[in-house]
């Protein structure tokens, strides 16, 4: 009988730090300042339709979706437009 209390805490404790650990509680991880990129040409590509759009500036890149795919990430040499 108390091996088996005993499991059983083990294993809520397990499970308890377990979860903390995904949901990274106690991280301090502080927000990025969004870099201007303005000068370096980057574009986000849809390739079902050619909608692009121009990146002035980059903090967390999250990548959108546009006609249900996701849009690529494009560079180009200055000066060439869109």
């Amino acid at each position: 009988m108390l091996s088996a209390i005993v499991v059983a805490v083990l294993i809520a404790w397990l499970g308890l730090t377990a979860l903390r650990a995904a949901s990274g509680v106690g991280l301090d991880i502080e927000p990025q300042e969004p870099e201007d990129v303005d000068d370096l040409e980057v574009y986000l590509v849809c390739r079902e339709c050619g909608t692009e759009f121009r990146v002035t500036r980059l903090g967390e890149l999250q990548i959108p979706r546009h006609c249900g795919e996701r849009m690529e990430v494009v560079r180009r040499p200055a000066g060439a437009g869109a």
